[in-house]
């Protein structure tokens, strides 16, 4: 039963969603179950965070907010900023992103060639009024005719998801699907694919997977909002409950390392040929996790999926960079060791 796609698509927002879903044989292998990747990478923005641009826009148009040659402003850590660009472009909008200035350097130069106005701001706690998502929300409020996408606290995040991904994922597995993760930054594709699927069949598993950094796996594990460690992954980690992820069915919670995330993002580019960010990496690592759960409680070859979020070519300057991964004390991948500058 496979879904059927127009050969010819009425105009490039169309280009969003309906991604590929790809079964993942080192993580199958390794969890003793399917393990199956749903390929953001493939969208427009080369991420999952066009879904929400998308949604985000349209719902700023369906209530009147955003009217021709109007501004979208967005915080974010890149992805949504990109995705944004576009879907602006597309519709006829100006865009400013604000950023802050620790994110890599490839997502900086692909939103200013996108046209972006970008203002960048340094990494900050989100109590402090000059972190990234405040200095968006009172940009937006100074600049007449401007939209505050606000992705972190609007629904039509989620919305996205529980409207796309969630069906796709359902056909794409033939209802067949035993367990859904990923990590969440704004929440949006955990609780929105959690519920999404719940409407479907009730007994999937949803779990969230969280970076060291983070606060929701003691949150869902224990009921307090709680951090320990860092993570070098950028665009998910969340030290609080936004909007998007109240209500969210999440069933259990792994807690998952960059070493280990790294470890899969080497595997499945030296094996499997799939160049993918350190986000996807925690999210396979997770998808490993709750395939080994569902089968230590009896359930037969569980088929589990996950996102594969964006592309690694969006962190060449870090992630895939053997100095910068020095300078994190990551390990570095062996393939980069030959031929990289010996500083240590």
């Amino acid at each position: 039963m496979g879904m059927t796609v127009p050969i010819i698509r009425e105009n490039t927002l169309e280009l969003i969603g309906n991604t590929p879903l790809v079964r993942l044989k080192g993580p199958s292998e390794a969890a003793g179950c399917e393990i199956f990747g749903k390929c953001e990478f493939t969208n427009p923005g080369a991420s999952v965070k066009d879904r929400a641009a998308l949604w985000i826009v349209r719902d700023a148009e369906a209530r009147g907010e955003l009217k021709p040659g109007g501004t979208v402003v967005e915080g974010t850590a890149g992805n949504t900023g990109i995705g944004i660009a576009l879907v602006a472009n597309a519709r006829g909008y100006k865009t400013v992103i604000v950023m802050p200035d620790n994110q890599s350097k490839e997502k900086m130069d692909t939103l200013r060639a996108l046209g972006a106005e970008l203002v960048l701001v340094p990494p900050t706690k989100f109590a402090d009024p000059n972190h990234f998502v405040h200095t968006s929300r009172r940009l937006a409020e100074e600049t007449p005719g401007a939209v505050w996408a606000n992705q972190f606290d609007n629904i039509a995040n989620r919305k996205a998801h529980i409207e796309s991904t969630a069906p796709e994922l359902w056909e794409q597995m033939e209802g067949r699907i035993d367990g859904f993760t990923c990590a969440a930054g704004t929440g949006g594709t955990i609780a929105g694919v959690g519920m999404g699927l719940k409407e479907f069949d009730e007994t999937i598993t949803i779990a969230i997977t969280d970076p060291h950094g983070a606060a929701l796996y003691s949150y869902f594990a224990s009921g307090e909002l709680k951090a320990e460690g860092s993570s070098v992954a950028e665009g998910i980690g969340q030290g609080r409950i936004t909007a998007n992820l109240e209500g969210a069915p999440i069933d259990t919670q792994f807690r998952i390392s960059d070493e280990e995330g790294m470890e899969w993002v080497a595997r499945l580019l030296r094996e499997e040929g799939l160049c993918l960010g350190l986000s996807s990496g925690i999210n396979v690592a997770g998808a490993i996790a709750l395939g080994k759960e569902l089968k230590a409680s009896g359930k037969e070859r569980p088929r589990v999926a996950t996102i594969l979020c964006d592309t690694g070519f969006r962190y060449l300057s870090t992630l895939y960079n053997a100095d910068w991964l020095r300078s994190k004390d990551l390990p570095v991948f062996d393939w980069l060791r030959e031929g990289s500058s010996a500083s240590t």
